[in-house]
């Protein structure tokens, strides 16, 4: 390779000592400040700098700031299964909107992935762990519970509580991967049918008039709307020809009989008040 011997002799008599100086003083007024901004304080005091050098002399100085790298949670992903009965899965998400004042709100939404049925649309302006599994066990004294719970990885769903609340009544918890709504794509379909015909048409005067508008939405939803997924049936009447799923769940919630054993040992006292040995009644 050829090269110019006044270019092979070539010493750059730039100094960076005043900028690099000049740098550390404002990074310690502005710790927290990048190089853009370190050239725009340069520029305001007249120091006009190319955004380059000040780039170059920045990293020298050893001035980059420290970024936090974000710990990503790690699931594995499980696909969606071809449910067969009810409270096998339910799917559980939150959707958000905002009344007339601005003030945000949230919807918990519970869905059977078999039914379609909607199970519970509640809504406040944030939801812990306790107001979720309250919600829940609501809906569990009415029908029974799930096999499986199917739900995203937002803190309500993966603290302490909630996951013991599963464990305790041994309901398989599935979370899906983060970033992949469509692996809980129920209750994302439903969803897209809440925001459209309820959330995107009414207007919440207040968190009560937003309680109220959606709960008149969800019992339409479930006993007058057809279900193009079942056949153009409303999902109370695709789960009410499921094999008598309403009969079975009423029967054995309101039923107070116990088994009674075969032969049951009573021991019978004399009205006389003697002493006899007690007679075995079958």
């Amino acid at each position: 390779m050829t090269m110019a011997v006044s270019s092979y002799r070539y010493q750059s008599r730039r100094c960076d000592e005043p900028l690099r100086t000049r740098l550390v003083e404002l990074a310690r007024e502005k710790p927290r400040f990048g190089y853009r901004r370190l050239h725009v304080l340069l520029g305001r005091s007249g120091e006009h700098v190319n955004h380059k050098r000040v780039h170059r002399v920045y990293r020298e100085a050893g001035l980059m700031l420290r970024r936090k790298k974000r710990k990503h949670c790690v699931r594995e992903g499980k696909p969606l299964l071809a449910r067969t009965s009810a409270n096998q899965e339910w799917a559980l998400d939150f959707l958000h909107d905002a009344v007339e004042c601005g003030r945000a709100i949230r919807v918990l939404s519970v869905v059977d992935a078999y039914t379609r049925e909607c199970l519970a649309l509640e809504v406040d302006t944030s939801f812990a762990s306790r107001r979720v599994t309250r919600v829940l066990d609501a809906i569990v004294a009415e029908r029974g519970q799930p096999q499986a719970i199917r739900c995203d990885n937002g803190p309500g769903l993966t603290s302490r509580h909630f996951l013991a609340w599963c464990v305790e009544r041994q309901i398989e918890l599935v979370h899906i991967q983060p970033g992949k709504p469509t692996q809980n794509a129920h209750v994302e379909s439903f969803h897209g049918r809440l925001r459209e015909e309820c959330l995107a048409v009414s207007w919440f005067q207040n968190l009560f008039d937003a309680r109220r508008k959606i709960a008149v939405w969800r019992k339409e939803y479930n006993e007058e709307r057809p279900h193009s997924s079942l056949g153009y049936r409303t999902p109370k009447e695709f789960a009410a020809q499921a094999v008598g799923f309403y009969s079975a769940a009423r029967g054995a919630r309101d039923s107070n009989a116990v088994p009674c054993p075969s032969r049951t040992p009573i021991p019978a006292q004399p009205r006389d008040g003697t002493e006899e040995s007690c007679r075995i009644l079958t």
